[in-house]
Parts: structure tokens; C-alpha cells; sequence
């Protein structure tokens, strides 16, 4: 195989992996407006809906569907939603097995990254089976997080594959560049674990005042009972089982926990854009300044107007894009050297 040829086949592979970082992001925000409209269980069996896999099908035979299963009956437009959801990630499912392929295929390439797009397929077809048991289980708070934190890790890796790297000398700045953006990713990792865990236990109107929680600044609640991962099998959690001063504990949690990122992330922000010598990199910090600025603004607007389902729907998303502008940053920090101080 000539150089032309494998640089040719590269270039496909990043193409198809920016296609499947795109896809992947879709994805993800149709599982928050899934979860957000209380879609989750709109089809209570997998891979397919009340024995279906066209929701057509299951429309039609919606009498013996209510008659078989009378503590859950059909409804199409929840169920709808959630064969839309599941239609898009199998697709996802399929590029990124075609991703891994290509990569195969230029397997001789030293600039061919191989075992990364091989991992990218075990960790997918994980998600399928957290998608069952995210309905099997009923909506188990640990499940949905465990799912909504594979689909955004999947989307990270998607996205590192489709940037190019870029062969520069590293310079003692830019390794402390990298220890900052690896706490801001930790710290964002957390925090979406915190966003997952709010969204999952019903605690998202726990607080509907802002900046206070309950009328005061440091509101009573339970954190013991608020953080317990494992409740047994056999419980609905549709709707939310904890108690109020548990579901205060968790959104008074994800909102410090939101005020923590933004400090080390706005660090980060500041830092780079101050150090970096790459226009490329500096740019990437301004972007990660200011998704973080609209999520900050987000988040509270959302609560004071009650959830509504597009601003709510809107936080996902945003959450999202803020791992991809990070992730980029981080990408750039790899490969371009800092001036000096």
C-alpha cells in the first residue's frame, strides 16, 4: 500500500469519525428529552416496543398490548420517542463498527490509531445492554447515570478520534496545561454524575428558588439516604422514591458541585489563553469559557421556570458540547508547545 492510499484511508476514518461524534451527540440529547419528558418507559420491554420493533405495529395492536400489560398501557407518543432514541443509537451502534473496520483496514498505518476504534465497539454494544437495563430495571437511578455517562464517553472518544494530531515539542507549561485540564475533566466528570443523579432521583425542582435552596442558603436535607447507588431489584423508580429532604440533598449537591467546576474550569480558561502560543488552543479555551458562562446561565433560569422541557432539554445538551469544547482543548494541549514565562 502506497503512502497516498493510507493517507487516503485515514482521512475516510476521520470523516466517519466526525459523522459518528455528530451522531453521538444527537444521541445523547434524545436520551435527555426521552428521560426529561418522562419517556422512559414508553416501551417497557427491549430491543423493541410492547413485542414491536415498528411503533406502527404496536399502534395497531394497542388493545391486546393494554389488555397483556394493565399497570403500564401504551402510549404512543412516549413510546414513539423512546424507538427514536434507540433507532438513532443502533445506527450509531453500526458506524462505529464500520469505524472499526476502516481502522482495521489501515491497521499498517503508524498514524492509524486501531485499538481505541476496537474498544469504541465492546464499549457501544455495554451501552445496548445499559439501555435494556435502564428499562428492564425500571429506571434504576445507578443504571440511567451508568448509561447517560457511557453515551457522553462514547461521544468523547468519537470526538478525540476526529482531530488530528498535531507532532510539536512539549514544553514544561504545556505538562502543567494538561494537569489543569485533566482536574477540569475529572471535575466535569463528576458533575455530570451529579447532573445524571439529580435527573434520575426527580430532584431537579428540589430547590425552585435561586441562588438560596428552600429559602436559605444552607437548606436541611439528608445526604446519607440522597447518595445510596443500590436499592434492591424490583422497585419503580419512575417518578422518584426518595424523600424530600434527600432529593434537597442531591440538587443542593450538583449546584456546588457546578460552582467547583466553573472555578477550575475557568482556571483552565485563563491560563491557557494566557500561556498558549497556538492561536488554535487559545481559541479552543474561549470556547469552554463560554459554553461554561451558557450553562451557568442555564442551569438557574431552568429552575426558577419550573423544568420546562426544552430548557431542561437545552442543560443536557450544553452539557455536552462543554465535554467536546474540553476535550478539543485537551486534544490541542497534547501537541503544541507554550511560550515561555
Amino acid at each position: 500500500m502506497t503512502p497516498d492510499q493510507q493517507a487516503q484511508r485515514l482521512h475516510l476514518f476521520r470523516r466517519v469519525a466526525r459523522g459518528a461524534a455528530l451522531l453521538a451527540l444527537i444521541v445523547v440529547v434524545l436520551g435527555a428529552w426521552v428521560r426529561l419528558s418522562a419517556a422512559g418507559l414508553g416501551c417497557p420491554d427491549w430491543p423493541g416496543c410492547y413485542g414491536h420493533l415498528n411503533i406502527e405495529q404496536a399502534a395497531q395492536n394497542v388493545d391486546a398490548i393494554n389488555a397483556a400489560n394493565p399497570h403500564r398501557p401504551f402510549e404512543y407518543h412516549k413510546a414513539l420517542k423512546e424507538m427514536v432514541h434507540r433507532y438513532f443509537a443502533s445506527t450509531l451502534g453500526l458506524v462505529i463498527v464500520v469505524m472499526a473496520g476502516l481502522a482495521i483496514w489501515n491497521w499498517r498505518d503508524p498514524d492509524q490509531p486501531v485499538k481505541l476504534p476496537v474498544a469504541l465497539v465492546g464499549l457501544v454494544i455495554l451501552q445496548g445492554l445499559l439501555g435494556m437495563w435502564t428499562v428492564t430495571l425500571l429506571l434504576k437511578p445507578l443504571i440511567v447515570v451508568l448509561h447517560l455517562i457511557g453515551g457522553l464517553t462514547t461521544l468523547s472518544l468519537l470526538a478525540w478520534l476526529a482531530i488530528p494530531p498535531q507532532r510539536r515539542a512539549v514544553g514544561p507549561d504545556n505538562l502543567r496545561l494538561r494537569r489543569i485540564a485533566t482536574a477540569g475533566l475529572a471535575m466535569l466528570a463528576l458533575q455530570i454524575f451529579l447532573g445524571g443523579w439529580t435527573s434520575s432521583n426527580y430532584a431537579a425542582l428540589a430547590c425552585p428558588d435561586f441562588p438560596t435552596c428552600q429559602n436559605a442558603m444552607w437548606p436541611a436535607m439528608d445526604v446519607k439516604d440522597a447518595f445510596v447507588l443500590w436499592r434492591g431489584l424490583g422497585i419503580d423508580y419512575e417518578g422518584g422514591v426518595l424523600d424530600h429532604p434527600a432529593r434537597v440533598a442531591i440538587h443542593f449537591i450538583h449546584r456546588l458541585g457546578a460552582a467547583l467546576t466553573a472555578v477550575v474550569l475557568g482556571f483552565l480558561v485563563i491560563t491557557t489563553w494566557r500561556l498558549a502560543t497556538n492561536p488554535k488552543a487559545r481559541v479552543a479555551a474561549l470556547v469552554v469559557g463560554l459554553v461554561l458562562l451558557l450553562q451557568l446561565i442555564l442551569g438557574p433560569v431552568m429552575v426558577m421556570r419550573a423544568l420546562p422541557l426544552p430548557l431542561a432539554t437545552a442543560h443536557n445538551a450544553v452539557a455536552a458540547l462543554l465535554l467536546l469544547a474540553l476535550v478539543r482543548l485537551y486534544r490541542l494541549l497534547h501537541s503544541w508547545p507554550l511560550k515561555p514565562q
